[in-house]
Order: C-alpha cells, then sequence, then structure tokens
C-alpha cells in the first residue's frame, strides 16, 4: 500500500475540487492510486447529487453570450441551491460557456422530457424512409440509433460541451460535475436563443465553427 502524504492530498484536491478529508479518505480507500481516487470521489459524489435531487435550486446566473457582430445572442439560466456557489467565478463561467454553446449548437429541447412525442414519431418516419428495403427490414434494431444521433443534435444535456477538446463530455456532464465540486444541486432551468433574420432566407455562415476557432485561439 502506498503512503498517502499531503502532496497527494492536495494534487488530487486540485484535480477534483473535492475536500481535503474526502480526497484522503478517497486514496486511502484507493490505496494511493490516483486514478482509483478520482473514481471513488466521483462515484460519491453523483450519490452526493442524486440524495439533492429533490432540493429547491432557486439561486444561481443568467450567463450571456453575445456573438461578435451582434448577430446572434443566447442566455442560459444556471441555478444553484445557495448564492455563495452562485456568486462564484466557475459557476459564472460555466453559465457563460453554456450560453456561447447555446449560441454555436442551436439546441432545440433542454432534456429529452422537452422532446415532445409527434416529434419522435416523425423523424422516425424520415428516418425510416431513408433507409434501403434490406434496412427497413431491421428497422427495430436501425432506428434507435438514429432517434439517439437526432437527440444528440437537439437537445441540450445530450450535446457535447463545445469547449471540451476531448470531444466526450456532454452539457449534463459540465453540470453534474460543477454540482460535485460545489456539493450543491446545479440545474439548467432554461435557455434561449435570438438570430438576427431568423426565419428570414439568407445565406448561412456557419456560427459553431466560428465559436470553435475563438475557443482554439485562446
Amino acid at each position: 500500500m502506498s503512503q498517502v502524504t499531503s502532496e497527494m492530498i492536495k494534487r488530487l484536491r486540485e484535480m477534483t475540487g473535492a475536500g481535503m478529508m474526502d480526497c484522503k479518505t478517497a486514496l486511502n480507500e484507493a490505496a494511493g492510486s490516483m486514478d482509483q481516487a478520482i473514481e471513488i470521489l466521483r462515484k460519491k459524489g453523483l450519490k452526493d447529487i442524486a440524495k439533492r435531487a429533490g432540493k429547491t435550486a432557486a439561486e444561481g446566473t443568467i450567463g450571456v453570450y453575445t456573438h461578435p457582430g451582434d448577430q446572434v445572442v443566447a442566455l442560459v439560466e444556471l441555478n444553484c441551491e445557495t448564492d455563495f456557489v452562485a456568486r462564484g467565478e466557475e459557476f459564472r463561467a460555466l453559465a457563460r460557456d453554456l450560453a456561447m454553446h447555446v449560441a454555436a449548437m442551436k439546441p432545440t429541447y433542454l432534456s429529452v422530457e422537452d422532446v415532445p412525442e409527434h416529434v419522435i414519431a416523425k423523424e422516425k418516419e424520415i428516418l425510416f424512409e431513408q433507409l434501403n428495403d434490406e434496412q427497413k427490414k431491421k428497422s427495430d434494431k436501425i432506428l434507435p440509433g438514429k432517434i439517439e444521433k437526432f437527440l444528440e443534435t437537439q437537445v441540450l444535456l445530450r450535446q457535447i460541451f463545445i469547449k471540451d477538446e476531448t470531444e466526450s463530455k456532454t452539457i449534463k456532464d459540465m453540470v453534474e460535475g460543477l454540482g460535485m465540486k460545489c456539493g450543491e444541486k446545479v440545474s439548467i432551468r432554461r435557455f434561449s436563443r435570438l438570430e438576427v433574420g431568423e426565419g428570414i432566407e439568407k445565406a448561412q455562415a456557419n456560427l459553431a465553427d466560428d465559436v470553435a476557432a475563438m475557443v482554439g485561439d485562446k
């Protein structure tokens, strides 16, 4: 068993944002393995967040992003349980980043539960017609995966966070991760996106590429 040192505890705390005692306990349980300790803290954090699911998250902030040129603006209301967390820079930074994400990725719905049944039914109908005759015989196996891909493009919580270079963290992961760090229920209540001339036929710029380029330049 590796001896748990103060430096290891400090490093784990910097990596996870967890408390000193939680980090020490996790390292001891993981026999000094940093990777295992992180996994232990993550599982503990998810359990703690699950326990707080019924809590009221009425504090928070509104993240605002205006794309250069003032043609697109997005707002996201990010909520938490206490004003203390709401005033934190990390909390506010995530709210701003979420607004940037909404501006670039144009989600239609916040969660899967918000997607109307008739929208899913219509998408299934369209996807079915795109299958060849052989694929249509296996549509019950093919369509669920395609519907999942559709939800990943339309549902904010399912989308991959635009600033995640690994392209593996979803918006839900980012929100839950912050909740684990601050020990509170953190949630997105609503979002809105406005674009000048929206609905009017015109040449469309690729805003997602523009935002990605801006992120890469920082």
